[in-house]
């Protein structure tokens, strides 16, 4: 039987009950990898028998350092650091309060730079390895009353090729994925509950150049392909898997 492409390697999840999440657990765990989703509540179901999960808020400094020295001591290593923990504020700006706009900067952001920041001498203990950050298409371009959660998107970038300057010299590869529209119930919570959903739902797939949304198995596929060692001079780069939606000159307004 021929070896999985992250086989033997540790890797941590973050939002690993989420779709995406999810997705990126399941297929590490059919790669070989040695995984631990990592999220704010365990649920039922979803994630493999032989994925662990660890319970974790990550804009909560203490709780980051704690996993991270649990990790080491258990697996002695650490691989791969996947950061696909966030959240979506459907709102203008004049919309938005303070309050959300600095909870989804905690989040997305910040939990970004407190999980890779306590992860990186892990990472430098192995030898170096992958980090993958996730951005979004919305992070390029602007969807409709998503302000906050573009900003984010936008600080992820720029956070992704600073990083990946600074420790690239210690084979630390940096990249982030940037995702446009994937089925997730995220997504089913975009189109909201009113009016005719359906009919919506298919306008939005339609103006995609490939005619279907992506899957959580898209994603998982080339973050897989950026955590293993065939993309081993990968680095800095911003992948956007968005069907094509994006290299169109006008899209649909929402």
């Amino acid at each position: 039987m021929s070896k999985g492409q992250l086989e033997g390697k540790v890797a941590i999840v973050t939002g690993g009950r989420g779709g995406i999440g999810r997705g990126i657990c399941q297929r590490f765990s059919k790669e070989g990898a040695i995984v631990i989703a990592a999220d704010l509540v365990k649920g039922e179901g979803g994630l493999p028998d032989n994925v662990s999960f660890e319970i974790l808020n990550v804009t909560d400094e203490s709780g980051v350092k704690s996993l991270m020295k649990k990790i080491s001591s258990e697996h002695g290593k650490l691989d791969i650091v996947i950061n696909t923990a966030a959240i979506e504020i459907e709102k203008t700006i004049e919309d938005t309060s303070l309050e959300q706009w600095n909870q989804i900067f905690a989040i997305n952001v910040t939990g970004t730079f407190l999980v890779s920041k306590y992860a990186i001498p892990l990472l430098r203990e192995a030898g170096g390895g992958s980090i993958v950050n996730f951005g979004s298409y919305d992070g390029f371009i602007a969807d409709p009353e998503l302000s906050a959660y573009c900003a984010t998107k936008g600080a992820i970038h720029a956070l992704t090729k600073a990083m990946a300057c600074d420790y690239g010299p210690e084979n630390i590869r940096v990249n982030a994925v940037c995702p446009g529209y994937i089925d997730t119930p995220m997504l089913q919570s975009f189109f909201g509950s009113e009016g005719n959903i359906e009919t919506l739902k298919e306008e939005v797939r339609n103006i995609h150049p490939m005619r279907r949304y992506g899957t959580p198995a898209d994603v998982a596929s080339l973050v897989t392909w950026l955590s293993g060692d065939e993309a081993g001079y990968a680095s800095g780069q911003l992948w956007v898997l968005d069907g094509g939606l994006s290299a169109q000159v006008q899209q649909m307004r929402l």
